[in-house]
């Protein structure tokens, strides 16, 4: 019958195989954690990163950029309170900062913006819309079914807003109309990723 080695032995033989980690392995453990946070930090407090990265050695700079870029791209968001568009808009101050070819990061803001203008004006109307044909939708419905189970026409004046089924149903119209716009941003998202 063949040996049945413990977990703890099967790690150890995958660590040795492994082998030790460079240096440069280590400082990004270490750094783009740090810059994720420091990143963090930023947005919450409303300073930019150039006022803290040169606190940082030049030899880990480097990761502490990776690490606050990664999270200021993910903190770029469809603008749909205040909050969000002043932290949109400090997250792409720092990033502005951070990338080196600043030319193609300002034409693909200009790109994000576009969106972010159409999802206020545009977009905004067309929620709208969309609400009150919901609303006038269920009203129909509800009269209906009243009027199906009493066998008469009813006045009644219902507030279909406050139901607990219109608000999921709203909840999933406006979900959808979000992800349209959001669809269009990750792959802004991903291209800045892609720059330097």
């Amino acid at each position: 019958m063949a040996d049945i080695k413990s977990f703890r032995e099967i790690a150890m033989e995958k660590a040795a195989s492994i082998g030790e980690a460079s240096e440069e392995e280590r400082l990004k453990w270490k750094y783009v954690p740090e810059g994720e946070k420091l990143a963090a930090s930023c947005l919450n407090e409303g300073y930019d990163i150039k006022s803290k990265i040169d606190s940082y050695d030049k030899k880990v700079r480097e990761f502490v950029l990776q690490g606050a870029e990664k999270v200021f791209i993910s903190n770029i968001n469809i603008p749909k309170n205040d909050y969000i568009k002043n932290n949109n808009e400090k997250a792409m101050n720092n990033l502005l900062f951070i990338k080196k070819d600043k030319n193609a990061v300002k034409e693909i803001f200009n790109q994000i913006n576009y969106i972010f203008d159409h999802y206020n004006t545009q977009g905004k109307q067309q929620r709208e819309q969309a609400y009150e044909l919901l609303k006038s939708d269920f009203q129909n419905k509800i009269e209906r079914a009243l009027e199906k189970q009493l066998g008469t026409s009813t006045n009644l004046a219902l507030n279909v807003e406050s139901l607990p089924q219109f608000q999921d149903e709203w909840r999933k119209t406006l979900s959808q109309f979000d992800s349209q716009y959001n669809n269009y941003l990750n792959e802004y998202k991903e291209a800045l990723r892609n720059i330097d």
